[in-house]
């Protein structure tokens, strides 16, 4: 593993924060099965997280006093953790970014494409939402708890597709990939705990919950899209070649990485969902054990 790993556990959390230190400066431009299509998916996809993490955090600190849950001994452990994880996982990203950008592909932008995004969309649903008594910290929360299920779902198709592994031929970035992969399934349920401690399970929190996946989805895939045709125009390699491997890769019925998830973000909108309903205990199990962690 090129990586340092420290494990921690953070005020004795049901899962770990693993301070990881991933050396990219070996890491070749197109990393994935020498895929330019492929790569610049990827790095579309990071792209999101350095902004997007940061997000989360705040979102889950902002009603962490909240009374409903401040006493709640249990819950507070796993919201350090939660934090813990997700600040080194913006660490790393950033890292990748950066090891990007030195082959000319403006990441730098991109990630300020994507905090902008999050910032007015953060506050035009706040605007519409304010009558009706939606408060901005009600919109932060339902959006990270809807974006955490959808990271975890992606995540499990990293670490059950075999087919997207093999095409992760660079080990630095494949041991990134699935590390973050198992960590997100990891806490997985912590932001929706946060959120029905804070606003229950009623018929006002399930429409929060499932119109701020429905918002987030579509907003994501138009956003990440456009990153992926921005890495590709300015690297000359938008052609008909990346384009394909991108179709198999994320869209193919049989081996793409977002079709393959439909069966678990769907599941989202059953009354009475709960992340933990998706069970990922024996594959994480078996992937801490091949990352000797």
């Amino acid at each position: 593993m090129n990586a340092k790993v420290k494990i921690t556990n953070r005020a004795g959390a049901s899962f770990p924060v693993r301070r990881m230190n991933f050396d990219f400066d070996s890491v070749p431009e197109y990393w994935m099965d020498g895929s330019a299509g492929l790569t610049h998916f990827m790095t579309g996809l990071s792209a999101l997280f350095p902004a997007g993490e940061k997000f989360f955090i705040d979102s889950v600190r902002a009603v962490r006093q909240h009374p409903a849950i401040k006493d709640n001994e249990a819950l507070q452990k796993e919201i350090s953790a939660f934090i813990g994880q997700e600040a080194m996982h913006t660490q790393e990203h950033v890292g990748f970014n950066a090891s990007a950008q030195k082959f000319g592909h403006d990441v730098d932008r991109l990630d300020q494409i994507t905090d902008r995004v999050i910032q007015r969309t953060r506050k035009v649903f706040a605007f519409i939402g304010k009558p009706i008594g939606i408060t901005q910290e009600m919109v932060d929360l339902t959006a990270t708890t809807a974006l955490e299920h959808f990271t975890a779902t992606i995540a499990s198709q990293l670490l059950t597709n075999q087919h997207i592994q093999e095409l992760m031929t660079d080990e630095t970035m494949k041991t990134m990939w699935l590390w973050h992969a198992i960590e997100e399934n990891e806490h997985k349920a912590v932001a929706y705990d946060v959120f029905e401690g804070v606003f229950g399970k009623g018929l006002k929190a399930y429409a929060l919950r499932t119109g701020s996946l429905v918002g987030a989805m579509v907003t994501l895939f138009f956003v990440q899209s456009y990153f992926v045709l921005r890495l590709l125009q300015d690297d000359k390699q938008l052609n008909l070649e990346s384009l394909k491997d991108i179709y198999t890769y994320g869209y193919s019925p049989s081996k793409g990485v977002i079709t393959g998830m439909w069966k678990e973000m769907l599941a989202y909108f059953r009354p009475g969902f709960h992340p933990n309903d998706l069970d990922t205990d024996q594959i994480l199990m078996s992937w801490k054990a091949k990352l000797g962690f």
